[in-house]
């Protein structure tokens, strides 16, 4: 028979395995754009002209702008600070290089990029609801 105390140790650790797997979940989808934000900042031209064939406007610009929201954005999701906030605005950004750039008519290599931030807004609207976890800056 299960004591009061071993009930309590139960949910403990399933709170505590709950925050280091929220915390897991945001390190993984922040590598991702701290990743993509290095890389176009390390190659400024090529992103630069890869913005122009894709038709983002003003793509100097796009380009800076781009860099910090990858790097800043990540490492806010990455650290936990304002996880909700950060997390809403990279899925709105995600969703707009999704449907701006990456749903091209006819284009198969696009498509999947497309479908792929698809699925990265779906779990960071995860985060916008569950917000940080017990493992974080802002907790």
């Amino acid at each position: 028979m299960k004591t009061a105390t071993d009930e309590l140790l139960s949910v403990a650790t399933a709170l505590s395995i709950r925050s280091w797997l929220l915390a897991l979940g945001r390190g993984l989808m922040s590598l991702l754009f701290i990743w993509s934000g290095i890389t176009q900042l390390l190659h400024p031209g090529a992103t630069t002209q890869y913005f122009a064939s894709v038709h983002v406007p003003a793509p100097p610009l796009a380009l800076w702008l781009s860099i910090a929201v990858h790097v800043l954005g990540g490492i806010a999701l990455l650290v936990g600070i304002r996880t909700r906030a950060v997390a809403a605005l990279l899925a709105l950004f995600t969703l707009g290089t999704a449907f701006g750039v990456h749903l091209a008519a006819g284009d198969a290599g696009n498509l999947l990029h497309f479908y792929k931030n698809l699925a990265i807004a779906g779990g960071l609207l995860y985060i916008v609801v569950h917000g940080a976890g017990g493992v974080s800056i802002e907790r």
